[in-house]
């Protein structure tokens, strides 16, 4: 093991951040500038084998700096949204902060275009007022900044620089009049960003919930308007696991329309738990001799276990519509 004598208070970070879980991590990660992520990702990955000696020192070093420490109020509700957005991703956690607070946090475009490469930046700017590119380059990290500069082009570089170093105080108006160029030019290259909701899944999660009237008649007008809509809705809303919920009487009913091959490979796919239900609806000496060709098939191909289970399925769903099994409590439910 490597032994450090000591370590750089970004080499303490460093250390601190590689000890807690990748879900900790990230979270305070999230809150770093982009030159201050970048230094401390360098001594992250240069860290190599750490002594506990040194392990110790980082935490006690952070122990000290923290004694006389609270919890800061800046920008608590950005906080609380990134937090939400990691636990239940942005679409949700912004429909949540809405009711939470009036107006959730958004990220400026400038603050956008901290984070964005040379690459992507210079064609926001190519052709733009040297004084709004001017009022940009500051707010960036200093390479990133010369890297776009040296893309512009070159009749374009001298005025820019020239007003960099006689910018001085900068309006609220430019600064404003700058975003609303970021808007318009990020919007014009790569047009506005789809929240991506809904689905097939999605809609039979609803379905499923509101009863077997309601998807019998959605499901049927869908058909007429869709038909392969219909069907990827259908097998979203049908699927092998619902079968775990059956009584024995009724798996039992589903038992005898499946072939015993069927039957294996189905149940390969699925733990040993979750073939109980199964197993329940049989005698002792059946279900011990399934157990046993479970065993004695080996390993079977994922798209074998697929196909075997997609057929159980249709039998089941057959059954359910002749009314000889039954999900859920009766006509009004299907979960």
């Amino acid at each position: 093991m490597s032994q450090v004598p000591s370590l750089d208070p970004a080499g303490n970070a460093a250390v601190m951040v590689m000890l807690l879980e990748e879900d900790q991590a990230a979270q305070i990660l999230s809150e770093l500038e982009p030159d201050e992520l970048r230094l401390l990702g360098e001594k992250m990955c240069a860290l190599g084998e750490i002594s506990p000696e040194v392990i110790a020192g980082a935490i006690t070093g952070f122990v000290e700096k923290t004694e006389k420490l609270g919890l800061v109020a800046h920008d608590r509700i950005g906080q609380v949204h990134t937090m939400m957005t990691r636990a239940v991703g942005e679409v949700k956690a912004e429909n949540l902060m809405r009711r939470i607070v009036p107006e959730p946090p958004k990220a400026s475009p400038l603050e956008l275009a901290r984070w964005l490469t040379p690459q992507a930046l210079t064609p926001l700017v190519k052709g733009e007022h040297p004084q709004a590119v001017a009022v940009l380059l500051v707010q960036l990290d200093p390479e990133v900044a010369a890297e776009v500069l040296h893309s512009l082009p070159p009749h374009a570089q001298s005025e820019i620089v020239h007003r960099i170093a006689t910018l001085g105080p900068v309006s609220a108006e430019a600064i404003a009049m700058l975003e609303e160029l970021l808007t318009r030019r990020i919007g014009e290259r790569h047009g506005q960003a789809a929240l991506s909701i809904g689905g097939p899944r999605e809609a039979a999660d609803i379905i499923n919930g509101a009863g077997k009237v309601v998807e019998k008649r959605v499901i049927s007008e869908i058909t007429k308007i869709d038909k392969a809509l219909a069907k990827e809705i259908e097998n979203e809303m049908f699927k092998f696991e619902h079968l775990f919920g059956l009584d024995p009487q009724s798996m039992g009913a589903l038992l005898r329309e499946v072939d015993n091959d069927t039957l294996i490979d189905s149940l390969k796919g699925i733990a040993e738990e979750e073939r109980e239900t199964f197993f329940r609806a049989m005698s002792s000496r059946a279900a011990d001799g399934v157990r046993d060709e479970i065993a004695a098939r080996g390993r079977v191909k994922l798209a074998d276990v697929v196909a075997a289970q997609k057929q159980v399925v249709a039998a089941a769903r057959r059954l359910s519509a002749e009314g000889v099994i039954v999900f859920g409590s009766g006509d009004d439910e299907y979960v």
